[in-house]
């Protein structure tokens, strides 16, 4: 049997938030009341989960299906196994609303929270194999291109500043006409990395269409396997974020998921490429130890 679940309650949430715009309504009613109520949808069979959502059985088991599990029956097992562990006092007792009068210790404890399930929805659902394969890619670009807007524009930077100081060719780019005439002199060796919480953000999709088209290696960081973006990807990596909220928009918590997967592949890359690596690494220190000296004087 497949596990979905992670750290009680939180990965099937977050499994239910990526593949929610997949699903039809129907059976987004059948996700979401198996992700609020574990340990009430446990004890009903596929006729009683059916009618409580005004569905039918088949949509029942398709839902269960596109969770990752063969049938109902194994859903049903694991939501009674979450269940025990929530009962048993395992589970946080942690709600990660936060209302305008929060004190600013609560404002913390939540999003410390809300960041720690983030990652490890993030971590238990990324493909190691289409990871280690962008990682090869990466390791042997002549040249790199990352491309994202607004939040994911600083991730991107982000990454083609950790692959500089590593002494690889990146670059980053967030003006959408930069990026597509960039990404037509991009060609079979070198990668382009399309950053989009989304999956749907045109001025993202259009480079990452134009460098797959001119033979690049396509990467894509998504919330969303399903999406645009993706039909141009070699490679998707994808990413998990909590509940978006009025206090905390979607671009926070996704940021948090695509810095992780941006860490993995410089740690990837960092040690296929280790005899260069570590010298260029140890030289921008210096550079930079050097810079700090010369102003403190």
């Amino acid at each position: 049997m497949k596990e979905i679940f992670g750290s009680p309650g939180g990965s099937l949430a977050a499994k239910v938030r990526t593949l929610a715009p997949s699903m039809t309504r129907s059976m987004q009613r059948v996700a979401e009341a198996v992700a609020n109520d574990p340990a009430g949808c446990a004890a009903l069979t596929v006729t009683g989960l059916a009618e409580l959502t005004g569905t039918s059985e088949a949509t029942v088991v398709r839902t269960a299906r596109l969770l990752g599990y063969p049938g109902y029956r194994d859903l049903r097992l694991a939501l009674a196994g979450l269940a025990a562990q929530q009962q048993s006092g395992r589970a946080p007792a942690i709600t990660t609303d936060i209302a305008v009068d929060d004190p600013i210790a609560d404002v913390v404890t939540k999003l410390a929270y809300e960041e720690q399930q983030t990652l490890a929805d993030t971590a238990a659902g990324l493909d190691t194999v289409q990871l280690g394969a962008a990682v090869t890619a990466l390791a042997g670009a002549r040249r790199t291109d990352v491309y994202g807007i607004g939040a994911s524009g600083l991730v991107a930077q982000d990454l083609t500043q950790k692959l500089l100081r590593i002494g690889l060719i990146a670059h980053a780019h967030s003006d959408p006409h930069l990026a597509v005439t960039n990404a037509v002199q991009l060609r079979s060796g070198d990668v382009a990395i399309a950053i989009t919480h989304s999956g749907s953000t045109g001025d993202v999709i259009e480079p990452l269409r134009v460098a797959f088209e001119h033979g690049a290696t396509t990467v894509a960081i998504t919330g969303r396997p399903d999406s645009s973006v993706t039909q141009y990807a070699d490679h998707v990596l994808t990413t998990s974020t909590s509940r978006e909220s009025e206090l905390r928009p979607a671009a926070m918590s996704s940021r948090t998921s695509q810095l992780l997967v941006v860490d993995c592949l410089f740690v990837g890359v960092a040690q296929r490429t280790y005899e260069s690596a570590a010298p260029a690494l140890a030289a921008s220190y210096e550079a930079l130890a050097h810079r700090h000296r010369s102003i403190s004087r």
